[in-house]
């Protein structure tokens, strides 16, 4: 072929070619190749962009609980006060305060854990997996007054260490709580508790004895939908550690 014909059919490619991508102020060229530097690239943008000249619309809703994602999680209560163990699927549920260890999770005044939980004053909050997320519906929508849901799902309810209210063994993590202060919202009832306890998988441990995350294969719950958590984009205080 004629160096002609070559630097022709070049031309044509290069006439269909990307143009060249902008250098980002903040980010070194040679690490925009990677997933990370393209997500730090995607940051400096959004900071370099002038909102004055381009201010994004955005449409009003009404007021309503929109905060998402959020964890779902499994709540065991029963196991004392001739209640028999049980489960409820809740996503209102988070931590309220660190010392003492403190958490939240609010229940309809209708829902059967409602009645256990006021009475026993304890329960455990477990957290939710990929291989627990059909458990994790089916136990949101059926009521233990009439099944009996540890049964019906195949899980496993073992003994606690603080409390009555039995763990659930497939859960990677668990938090055993007992109520502090019950406080009526309006739908829900707010069970705040003091969380005396904590158990942890030991297959999810690393050597350092660190909760490992990313293996454990945890869900979050966002207006509906059940989600697999993806992958880690930093640690606190990154953004502000030397490099």
């Amino acid at each position: 072929m004629s160096t002609a014909g070559k630097n022709s059919k070049s031309s044509r490619r290069n006439a269909h070619a990307k143009p060249a991508a902008k250098p980002v102020q903040g980010v070194p060229p040679k690490m925009l190749g990677s997933k990370r530097q393209a997500y730090r690239q995607a940051q400096a943008e959004d900071r370099n962009r002038d909102y004055e000249d381009e201010t994004p619309e955005r449409r009003v809703w009404r007021a309503g609980t929109m905060l998402a994602p959020v964890p779902v999680v499994l709540v065991s209560c029963g196991g004392a006060e001739g209640y028999q163990p049980n489960l409820i699927t809740l996503a209102w549920a988070g931590t309220v305060n660190s010392e003492p260890p403190m958490l939240s999770v609010s229940i309809r005044p209708s829902r059967y854990s409602h009645e256990i939980i006021s009475k026993t004053r304890e329960f455990v909050v477990n957290l939710t997996t990929a291989a627990l997320a059909r458990s994790t519906d089916w136990c949101g929508v059926r009521s233990g007054r009439d099944v009996d849901k540890f049964a019906s799902c195949h899980l496993t309810a073992i003994p606690s260490t603080q409390v009555s209210a039995p763990t659930l063994a497939e859960s990677p993590l668990s938090l055993e709580c007992r109520v502090k202060d019950i406080i009526p919202l309006g739908s829900h009832d707010m069970f705040l508790a003091d969380i005396l306890a904590v158990t942890v998988r030991e297959e999810l441990l690393d050597k350092k004895g660190k909760f490992q995350l990313a293996k454990s294969g945890l869900l979050v719950y966002a207006h509906g939908e059940y989600f697999l958590l993806g992958r880690r984009l930093g640690s606190f205080g990154y953004s502000v550690k030397k490099k």
